[in-house]
């Protein structure tokens, strides 16, 4: 472990170890390179994975690095232990004695926390998180943000904020009214209603549940069909998607046909194209 927040790096060059460790238990976030896939593991799990500021620092430069990286094909996003994330430790981010200054929350939140829902989100790489346990706070927007999220059939969703005394953040008034309907939505952010994997799945919140025995199968699975897919075409739909939600059909289709100029020019569209005409699998290489 590489104590002082720097890398770890084999000779090879093919797996880099990133951690944001420190000697008062602030947690690690571990960062491996396996092949094409980026996998980011929460490292924290005596504290159910709550995110300390290191952590979230490191979320950060590990995905905006991932953003411009041409021979990544997909990220994981998982969490170590029986959790996936119980959101960010409030405790950690105000134990340094000091009042913050007036408008502490909107100069920083930005660049830390909502940084990092929002990198997973517009990314133009497939995210995949794998849901153990709780997912809260910030670690169920986390999820929601992703593009697949597969979890175990007892694992729970909870939005805390309102139970707590203040309002909701990190995407979640976003996310949930477009993933599930404003009907259920306010069942989970002003309610607090936990919602489990299987009702998430049931409702469309994530991708799929399925038993804990089956989880990391069904996670590797689909890692390996988007690593192997179109990837640039990928982040033109991805994109073409989330800005569309607010769009008309013309502003949409406009999108959608710059989005076709861009693919048409890769050579994964040249491989699909020529496995079509001769009837085989295409084998993409994203790019």
């Amino acid at each position: 472990m590489n104590r002082d927040g720097g890398r770890d790096q084999e000779e090879s060059g093919t797996t880099v170890t990133e951690n944001s460790s420190s000697d008062d238990g602030a947690g690690d976030v571990r960062v491996r390179r396996d092949g094409s896939i980026l996998r980011i593991a929460i490292d924290r799990p005596a504290r159910r994975n709550a995110l300390s500021p290191p952590m979230v620092d490191t979320l950060v430069t590990a995905l905006t690095a991932a953003a411009t990286d041409d021979e990544l094909r997909a990220v994981h996003l998982t969490g170590a232990g029986t959790d996936f994330c119980s959101g960010v430790d409030w405790v950690a981010t105000n134990t340094n004695g000091k009042r913050p200054r007036t408008g502490d929350l909107v100069r920083r939140i930005p660049h830390t926390a909502h940084r990092v829902v929002e990198l997973v989100h517009t990314l133009h790489l497939p995210v995949v998180c794998t849901v153990r346990g709780w997912a809260a706070g910030m670690g169920c927007n986390l999820a929601l943000a992703a593009d697949f999220t597969l979890a175990d059939t007892g694992a729970l969703f909870w939005e805390p904020f309102l139970p707590r005394g203040f309002s909701p953040d990190s995407g979640s008034t976003w996310l949930l009214p477009r993933l599930i309907g404003l009907a259920r939505a306010k069942r989970m952010l002003l309610l607090g209603e936990k919602v489990s994997g299987s009702r998430a799945a049931d409702w469309g919140l994530i991708h799929d549940a399925v038993p804990a025995a089956d989880l990391d199968a069904a996670t590797e699975d689909l890692l390996a069909r988007l690593a192997g897919g179109p990837t640039v075409a990928f982040g033109l739909a991805k994109q073409a998607v989330h800005r569309n939600l607010a769009a008309g059909l013309t502003e949409a289709m406009d999108r959608e046909l710059h989005a076709v100029e861009l693919a048409c020019r890769t050579a994964d569209f040249k491989e699909g194209l020529a496995a079509f005409r001769q009837r085989r699998t295409p084998d993409f290489q994203g790019r």
